[in-house]
């Protein structure tokens, strides 16, 4: 890809929060989730079947409220980083997210994409196709386990929602932990209001379907937006941010109704690029920019395929799957064995 030194320098002018467009955005998600969160629980006394209609397309308006607190973090969503700050310890309250906890990781990530020497923060947990080979048998289990969809995208949500955000992490400084002892402190006191007033029962079936759903869907853009084919993935030595960012970040082409609900997160290449461009920008600086447009594309359809990718082949550049690793062992094996001994 040509002029890679250059993209920063192109979308730069892309990198300017706009007060008006901001706050329309807060009304256009913020509104219609607490709309359909009261329609959903209306709907209950006549039939839960009938409230999973609202409580489905809540979850995709909380997938949207949670790239605007993703914005707040990058300090891109307002001009002023008091402003990101107050936005996002709210947004952070509705989306169970310590802000300067996720903040904190969320920009290792970012440092650290793609590079093989600095995984484990924020990110997903990926072995290489070699580490998976030496690795003792418990952890080979344990990451099969993880790697399983059902886990990942099913129980996923409780383990991040309920339990990783809820404590700090070590050598936490003093105002992330206590923006995290706030943020878990207005949870509690909403949740006891809300089980008072609505009744347990009720509440944890509209808010916890609305966070499973929309706790799956956000694992499911993070996981494909990073999990594709031909991803990115180099040793520290050989490791570049902006090869990282638009080679190994997808362009997720997703229908328009999805890419609004998603804040169109989907043109996660733009983001990674540049994080302080705001959602309501990376499509402009995609079709403005000719070389984003030449990154790796997936659609809704092709990007079902990355289920099948576990382990990274560092050889090969390329994902691959547990069948694929096992696949090549056993022609080693076979070829191997029909080798010609030397004669004594």
């Amino acid at each position: 890809m040509s002029n890679l030194k250059t993209l920063k320098k192109e979308i730069a002018p892309y990198e300017k929060a706009t007060t008006k467009e901001s706050i329309w955005q807060i009304i256009n998600t913020v509104g219609p989730f607490l709309i359909l969160w009261i329609l959903a629980y209306q709907s209950l006394a006549i039939s839960y079947w009938l409230a999973l209609v609202p409580i489905i397309i809540a979850a995709g308006f909380l997938t949207r409220i949670f790239i605007i607190f993703h914005d707040c973090t990058h300090f891109s969503f307002f001009k002023s980083r008091r402003a990101n700050r107050i936005l996002g310890t709210m947004m952070g309250v509705l989306t169970l997210f310590p802000f300067d906890q996720w903040g904190h990781d969320h920009a290792v990530h970012h440092a650290t994409s793609g590079n093989l020497d600095k995984r484990g923060t924020g990110d997903i947990w990926t072995l290489t196709v070699k580490e998976y080979k030496e690795a003792p048998l418990k952890i080979r289990l344990a990451y099969r386990f993880y790697r399983n969809p059902i886990v990942m995208f099913g129980l996923g949500p409780i383990y991040v929602f309920l339990l990783k955000n809820r404590f700090n992490r070590k050598n936490a400084r003093k105002k992330e932990r206590n923006n995290t002892y706030l943020t878990n402190l207005i949870i509690a006191a909403l949740v006891a209001i809300l089980c008072v007033t609505l009744g347990w029962q009720s509440f944890l079936l509209v808010q916890g379907s609305i966070f499973m759903i929309s706790g799956s869907i956000g694992i499911w853009l993070f996981y494909v937006q990073h999990t594709f084919e031909d991803s990115y993935f180099e040793v520290n030595s050989e490791w570049e941010y902006v090869l990282a960012a638009v080679e190994g970040s997808s362009f997720y082409k997703l229908p328009k109704f999805m890419q609004f609900l998603t804040g169109n997160i989907g043109y996660h290449h733009v983001h990674h690029l540049s994080p302080r461009v705001p959602n309501y920008k990376l499509e402009e600086a995609h079709n403005n920019t000719e070389p984003l447009q030449n990154v790796p594309t997936i659609s809704l359809a092709t990007s079902l395929k990355s289920l099948r990718f576990r382990l990274w082949d560092e050889d090969a550049k390329n994902f691959v799957s547990f069948r694929e690793v096992k696949s090549l062992a056993r022609k080693a094996i076979t070829t191997r064995s029909t080798q010609p001994k030397p004669e004594l």
